[in-house]
């Protein structure tokens, strides 16, 4: 490999650490290549699997700033460097193994964090982001249609309660009229009759201030009789 294209290696190499959401360090030592291949396409979508030169991948290493791999890079190495889904990946590396034992986990990164083999065979058993988010959104859902029903509830003893009132008011006219018209109808007489009385009191009036003008003439000639 020429100068070039070692430079060009590692600049790639690098670029890939950067962007990766995750890496899982393998070693592939036995793995022929139609194994390698059948590897790939299980981690299509969510991981590169690239076959590496430990001399470049740790100089791309320290340029990417990736730390805890240097010290794992020993012997024939591949790395799996996650694009998508963390858990598939590691599903497909997990289900890959069981079949071809000579595929060995060495140990990872994950959002910067250092990952065991362990922990990276812990992480294939977790279900995928599509079922958790299906899952999240099923749970968001129910608590909606909790909502809803809680919130339908009285709307639908409203109507219940307009429907009655309605087939009332179709018996009965004067339901939707209330009892103003009744209270004014009965408010009414009781209005002419203070009105009668008012006017029979000024009747009176006027028929006592009569009487009483006539009494004072009849008196006055009868005073000037005595005076003359």
């Amino acid at each position: 490999m020429s100068r070039a294209d070692k430079t060009k290696a590692v600049a790639d190499l690098t670029e890939r650490f950067r962007s990766a959401t995750g890496v899982v360090l393998t070693e592939y030592r036995g793995i022929s290549v139609s194994g390698l291949r059948e590897l790939r396409e299980s981690l299509r979508g969510n991981a590169e699997y690239l076959v590496v030169k430990n001399t470049l991948t740790k100089i791309a290493v320290e340029e990417a700033g990736v730390e805890g791999l240097s010290d794992m890079l020993v012997g024939p190495n591949a790395i799996a460097f996650i694009t998508g889904d963390p858990v598939e990946a590691s599903k497909g590396l997990k289900n890959f193994g069981k079949e071809n034992a000579a595929l060995v986990v060495k140990g990872g990164l994950l959002d910067g964090q250092p990952l065991t083999p362990d922990e990276i065979n812990k992480l294939a058993d977790l279900e995928s982001r599509e079922v958790l988010l299906a899952k999240l959104a099923g749970a968001m859902k129910a608590s909606m249609s909790g909502a809803a029903a809680m919130f339908a509830a009285p709307l639908s003893q409203a109507a219940r309660t307009l429907g009655a009132l309605q087939a009332k008011a179709t018996e009965d006219p004067s339901v939707l009229a209330g009892t103003g018209e009744a209270e004014v109808a009965e408010a009414a007489p009781a209005e002419a009759a203070t009105e009668t009385s008012d006017d029979d009191a000024s009747t009176e009036e006027e028929s006592t201030t009569s009487a009483d003008d006539q009494s004072a003439d009849a008196e006055a000639p009868a005073e000037a009789q005595q005076e003359g």
